[in-house]
């Protein structure tokens, strides 16, 4: 009988390749993680610290690097820094070289609500607590502010935001007992009277539209209110 030296060399190869795969994917895990890279996605970096991350990483008294790779809890240290108030969502992982890597996307304030309280609206127009680390610069929001009822505020901060004109302008809304909103400017003494928000989108357009007519007029100093409630026409107040 004729031996297959070639299917039996074959084999061996095939054996030698998996017992060496065996024996890397055992050391490997056995071995501890090697440390912790933080990286802060997008450009809002400022309310948590590498530090704060780095604590939220610390399981069961101990840095993850001192805990074997093939016990590390991936899904418990992403819930940790989930649980964390400033941090929109992560993402944590074992890194090629085998560090623990820790992708990080914060929340991003929109407005910061100054009444008996004082908080963030994020831009998804949830609650969102102040930072230690740092202030954002958004527009204050005033007057009769409840925390569970943020929709209106949270619109028109939401324009303010995406709108070159607005964020260069709009320093305050203020929201009356009545849900309609008043806007207050950042050089100008005069109040934006919007009332309620329907129409809103035409409103800004007659907004903008006063404002070049009035800027060429050099008349901006002389109002006192500017009323946006009407259809198709902006009623001013003069001081």
């Amino acid at each position: 009988m004729r031996v297959n030296w070639n299917y039996i060399k074959g084999l061996l190869l095939l054996g030698l390749v998996c017992f060496l795969y065996a024996f890397s994917t055992h050391r490997n895990s056995a071995l501890n993680a090697t440390g912790i890279e933080v990286n802060f996605l997008g450009d809002n970096n400022l309310f948590v610290t590498h530090k704060t991350v780095n604590k939220l990483l610390i399981q069961n008294q101990q840095t993850v690097t001192n805990v074997p790779k093939e016990i590390l809890d991936l899904n418990e240290l992403e819930n940790r820094l989930k649980s964390n108030a400033m941090i929109k969502t992560a993402e944590v992982y074992l890194a090629i070289d085998g560090k623990v890597q820790a992708d990080v996307i914060q929340r991003k304030p929109i407005a910061r609500v100054n009444t008996n309280a004082s908080y963030y609206i994020d831009d998804e127009g949830e609650y969102m607590p102040l930072s230690k680390n740092f202030t954002a610069h958004v527009p204050l929001v005033t007057g009769a502010i409840e925390k569970n009822n943020l929709i209106n505020v949270f619109t028109i901060a939401s324009k303010i935001v995406n709108d070159e004109f607005l964020k260069a302008h709009i320093v305050e809304i203020h929201q009356n007992q009545d849900q309609t909103i008043v806007l207050k400017t950042r050089v100008f003494d005069f109040e934006i009277e919007l009332g309620d928000l329907k129409e809103l989108d035409k409103k800004i357009n007659n907004l903008k539209a006063f404002y070049q007519k009035a800027k060429k007029d050099e008349t901006l100093n002389k109002y006192r209110t500017v009323n946006l409630e009407f259809n198709n026409q902006v009623v001013c107040t003069k001081k």
